[in-house]
C-alpha cells in the first residue's frame, strides 16, 4: 500500500482537520504512488491520519480525502460525496439558476469546481454542468465523479473548464471539451441562467472561470435592493452582473467598464434580453485604472460604485504589489462618490485575508480625505460553504461601506 509519513511534529495540522499536507512535512513515501494516486498518511510513530490524493510536484504534495480510516476511496466514495454537496444545496440555495454544486474542500473533494445553470421557467430549456479538475485527485477520479454528477443531478450535459493556471502546478495539462452530453452553445446562441429575478447569458466554453461568476449572487442582490434611483459605476464588469442587477433594482443610470470587448458585447445583450432601457446603460470598452483618473478628472460623480477586480495576489510573493493596485482603485473610487454614497469593495485574492483588505480600504478612504462607514462585510454566497478548519477556502471577502 502507497504510504506517505510525516516528519515528527508534523501531524497537528491533519490532527485538527487541515485537509493539505505540504511537501515540506512529509518525510518519505513508501511505493510509487502516480500522480493522484490514494496514499494512507501516517504521523511518524505510524499513526493512522488520514487517506489523500498525491501529488508528486505540487507544493501541496497530498489532499485529503478522508480522515476515516475506515472510508475506502473508490466510486461509491465519490456518489455519497455529490449527494451530500446536493442536499445542501437544494436545502440552502434558492431562486437561481446558477448554483455552485461542488466547493472543493468544503464538499469533501479537494480541487473540484463543479457549476450548474439551468433556465428560468418559461426560457429555452438550459441544464448545464461545468467543471474544473484542480488537483491531481480529482483529475484521477474524474469518470467517477462526472457519472456520480449526472446520476445524482439528472443533468446529462457536463463540459470541462480545466484550464486555470493552479493545474500547472499540479503537474496537469490545461484541458476543456465535453465530459458528457451536448456541446454548449457559442455566441451568438449562448446558454441562458438567473438569478434573483434577472436573466444572464453565459460564455461557458470561453467566459471567465465557468463563465459567469456564481459566488457573487447574495452580492448582486444587495445592488439590486440599494440600487433604486441612483447613478452606478460598475468597474471589472464583465458580463455586467452587477449592472444588471442595478438596473432590475431601478438605478438611474449604469455606466460598467471593463477592458474585455467580447465580454461587454455580452452584458449588452444581457439588457436586452430582460427588457431594461438601453439608454440607462452605457458600457465602456477601457482600462479601469485610467478610466477612473478621467472620470475624477470629468467631475463625474456617483452614488454607487462596485469594484470587484480579477484576483490581484495569485501568490503571498504578489501581496504588496496587489496591496498597491487595491489602494489605488479604492481611493479612486472614494473620490468618485457622492456624499451618502455607497461603496461596494472586494477582492478574490486569496493571499490577501479580510483583515488585510479592510486595512487596505481604511487606507484608501483616509489618503481620499473622507469618512467612511463600514455597513457590512460581503463574502460569497450559501453555495460557497466555509469549513471551520480550512480558512484558505474564504478567497471572496468584500466591504459595504458608505461615505459620509
Amino acid at each position: 500500500m502507497n504510504t506517505l509519513t510525516l516528519k515528527p511534529g508534523k501531524e497537528k495540522s491533519l490532527l485538527r482537520r487541515h485537509p493539505w499536507i505540504y511537501a515540506t512535512a512529509v518525510a518519505r513515501v513508501d511505493g510509487k504512488p502516480a500522480s493522484g494516486a490514494t496514499v494512507v498518511v501516517r504521523a511518524a510513530d505510524g499513526r493512522f491520519l488520514a487517506r489523500a490524493a498525491f501529488s508528486p510536484v505540487s507544493a501541496i504534495r497530498a489532499r485529503v480525502w478522508t480522515f476515516d480510516e475506515n472510508e475506502p476511496v473508490d466510486h461509491a466514495f465519490f456518489k455519497r460525496r455529490v449527494s451530500a454537496a446536493l442536499a445542501y444545496r437544494e436545502q440552502m440555495v434558492h431562486d437561481t439558476g446558477a448554483t455552485r454544486v461542488i466547493f472543493g474542500e468544503a464538499d469533501g473533494l479537494p480541487g473540484l469546481i463543479v457549476d450548474r445553470y439551468q433556465s428560468a421557467p418559461g426560457a429555452p430549456v438550459t441544464d448545464q454542468i461545468v467543471c474544473q479538475f484542480m488537483a491531481a485527485g480529482v483529475e484521477a477520479w474524474k469518470d467517477a465523479i462526472v457519472h456520480a454528477l449526472v446520476g445524482a443531478t439528472g443533468c446529462p450535459n457536463v463540459y470541462e473548464r480545466s484550464d486555470a493556471a493552479v493545474r500547472e502546478r499540479e503537474g496537469l495539462p490545461s484541458l476543456t471539451g465535453v465530459l458528457a452530453g451536448a456541446e454548449p452553445p457559442e455566441a451568438p446562441e449562448l446558454l441562458t441562467t438567473y438569478e434573483c429575478g434577472v436573466k444572464y447569458y453565459v460564455d461557458v466554453r470561453h467566459g471567465h472561470k465557468t463563465g459567469f461568476y456564481v459566488d457573487q449572487r447574495d452580492n448582486r442582490l444587495l445592488v439590486q435592493q440599494q440600487a433604486k434611483g441612483r447613478d452606478v459605476l460598475n468597474c471589472f464588469c464583465y458580463t455586467g452582473g452587477f449592472s444588471l442587477a442595478a438596473l432590475a433594482g431601478g438605478a438611474q443610470s449604469v455606466l460598467s467598464i471593463d477592458s474585455s470587448g467580447d465580454a461587454l458585447a455580452i452584458g449588452a445583450r444581457n439588457v436586452e434580453l430582460n427588457g431594461f432601457d438601453a439608454a440607462r446603460a452605457e458600457w465602456r470598452d477601457a482600462d479601469v485604472f485610467k478610466t477612473l483618473r478621467a472620470l475624477r478628472e470629468e467631475g463625474r460623480v456617483f452614488d454607487m460604485i462596485v469594484l470587484d477586480p480579477p484576483k490581484f495576489a495569485p501568490s503571498a510573493h504578489h501581496v504588496d504589489r496587489a496591496a498597491r493596485a487595491y489602494k489605488d482603485i479604492n481611493m479612486a473610487g472614494f473620490k468618485l462618490l457622492r456624499p451618502g454614497g455607497q461603496l461596494l469593495t472586494y477582492s478574490c485574492s486569496g493571499a490577501i485575508d479580510a483583515d488585510l483588505f479592510q486595512k487596505i480600504v481604511a487606507g484608501a478612504a483616509v489618503d481620499a480625505g473622507v469618512d467612511a462607514r463600514i455597513l457590512r462585510r460581503l463574502s460569497a454566497g450559501m453555495d460557497h460553504p466555509m469549513l471551520t478548519q480550512f480558512p484558505e477556502g474564504e478567497y471572496l471577502k468584500g466591504l459595504w461601506l458608505q461615505r459620509m
